[in-house]
Parts: structure tokens; C-alpha cells; sequence
């Protein structure tokens, strides 16, 4: 074994986009058409944790810091940032953000920790801003939410961001009460005449509430509806072998059917 993996995975990164020796898929690739295997080697990290396989995530890992490797390697080529900076740069903000760890700042707990954190951020964006001059990327309070991230996780980030500086319900059942009236909207575009782009911009703004509505009750949406399409899976997986007990598939069931075997289902969890 290598006494600097690291240096063993650049190198091999290296040979892979070499533009006479490589493989021909690595060379051709560009940040554009890796990025979304980085994303579905996030998921495939967050699906290893959540199933506990330890072999499994220690695999994942690999492939996630693969991907930063391959970026590295392809800023690199072009005279732009190198690995160790990439490193370099997060033992910076790291060091930066826990003045706590690293300097002589004291945090009392957790909940006091985050809002530092995101204190800081807010600088860094700011600062950021500011050297680029009048042309540079906003400042608004939502600046930085990734349009990349999975919708529901972006919908609580945006409103989090809201809710700092004072965008916010006065609690949950004024929440509630939106999310009523969004679906109420919903029911009024629900007809032969309405446009199918109303019924779609309705039904966003009832997701947009919901989501609002399980962040004040400190509940996690996207996780939330993780757990809800496992159930629904298990179910559904559990009617299907009912049925196959009678010898039936659902196709050949009728909605009454499998909905009562659905009910019986229920009841035995």
C-alpha cells in the first residue's frame, strides 16, 4: 500500500485523461457531463449510510472522492486550480469558520454554532461581492442555494434563509393555514377549462407550503418523503405478494381489491 494514497489516485487520474495513452470516456469527459455522476454518487453515499453497509460506504467514498479528483485533474489541464488547492481551500474556510476550535471564539452549544457558521457565510458571500465589483453575483439573502439540489431540500434552504431576517410565519398554524389555501387554488384550476400551466404552478406553490409547514414543525422534508416512498414501496411490495398468493398479478386485480389488501397490509405493520 501506498504511503500517500492520495498521491496513487492522482497519478492514476493523470494516466486516465493522458491525451495519448488514456482511456478514451475519461478524456472526452468535461465538468458539464461529470456532474451528474457526482450527484449520484452523493445519493449512493447516502444510501450506504442509511443502510448501514459499512463496506458499502467505504466504497461510496471512494467514488465520491473520485469525482473530486477527476475535476482537479481537469482544472489542472487548463492552467486552473490543482488538487492541493482544493485541499488547501477547505482547511482554510474550516479553520475560518470554528474560531471556537482554532481560535480563541466560544460557542456555547450546537444551535449557537450554526448561527455563527451561517453568520460567517454571509460575510463570505458579501466579501466575495464586493472584490468582484458592481457586476458580481448577488447579495441577496438567498444567494448560494444551489439550483442543483433536490427540490424539497432547496425549497427548506430558501425559506431557512428567509426566516433569518424576519420572512417567516409566527408559528406553525399560519402554515397550516397557507397550505389550506394553496390547496383550495388547486381545487379551483382542477377544472375542464383551466391550463395545465395554472394547475402546475398551483400545485408548486402547495409543495412550496408543505414544505414551510414541515420545516416549523421541525420535521425534515426531504427525508420525510424518503421514508414515505420506502413505505409506500413495502406496501406495495406486500400487496403484490398477497396477490400472487391467489395465483393474481395486479394487473388482473381490480382498485377495490388490491386497496382492501392495501388496508390489511396496514394493519399487520
Amino acid at each position: 500500500m501506498s504511503k500517500h494514497p492520495i498521491e496513487r489516485l492522482i497519478k492514476i487520474m493523470a494516466a486516465l485523461r493522458n491525451p495519448d495513452t488514456g482511456c478514451p470516456w475519461d478524456r472526452e469527459q468535461t465538468f458539464e457531463t461529470i456532474a451528474p455522476y457526482t450527484i449520484e454518487e452523493a445519493y449512493e453515499v447516502a444510501d450506504a449510510i442509511g443502510q448501514n453497509d459499512m463496506t458499502a460506504l467505504k466504497d461510496e467514498l471512494g467514488d465520491l472522492l473520485f469525482q473530486v479528483v477527476f475535476y482537479a485533474q481537469m482544472s489542472r489541464e487548463t492552467g486552473g486550480f490543482d488538487f492541493d488547492e482544493i485541499v488547501d481551500g477547505i482547511c482554510d474556510k474550516m479553520e475560518r469558520r470554528h474560531p471556537h476550535v482554532f481560535g480563541n471564539a466560544e460557542i456555547a452549544d450546537a444551535e449557537a454554532q450554526t448561527q455563527a457558521w451561517e453568520r460567517q457565510k454571509a460575510a463570505e458571500r458579501a466579501e466575495k461581492a464586493e472584490e468582484s465589483g458592481p457586476k458580481s453575483a448577488s447579495t441577496s439573502t438567498l444567494s448560494g442555494v444551489a439550483r442543483a439540489l433536490p427540490a424539497l431540500m432547496r425549497a427548506e434552504k430558501l425559506q431557512k434563509r428567509a426566516a433569518r431576517v424576519g420572512f417567516e410565519w409566527d408559528d406553525a398554524g399560519g402554515a397550516l393555514e397557507k397550505v389550506r389555501e394553496e390547496i383550495a387554488e388547486v381545487e379551483a384550476e382542477m377544472t375542464p377549462k383551466a391550463s395545465h400551466e395554472d394547475l402546475e404552478n398551483e400545485i408548486g406553490d402547495l409543495f412550496f407550503a408543505l414544505v414551510n409547514l414541515a420545516r416549523m414543525l421541525d420535521v425534515k422534508p426531504e427525508e420525510t418523503l424518503r421514508a414515505a416512498n420506502d413505505k409506500f414501496e413495502r406496501r406495495f411490495r406486500a400487496v403484490e405478494a398477497r396477490l400472487a398468493e391467489r395465483g393474481k398479478t395486479p394487473e388482473q386485480s381490480s382498485l377495490a381489491e388490491m386497496d382492501a389488501l392495501w388496508d390489511d397490509v396496514k394493519k399487520d405493520e
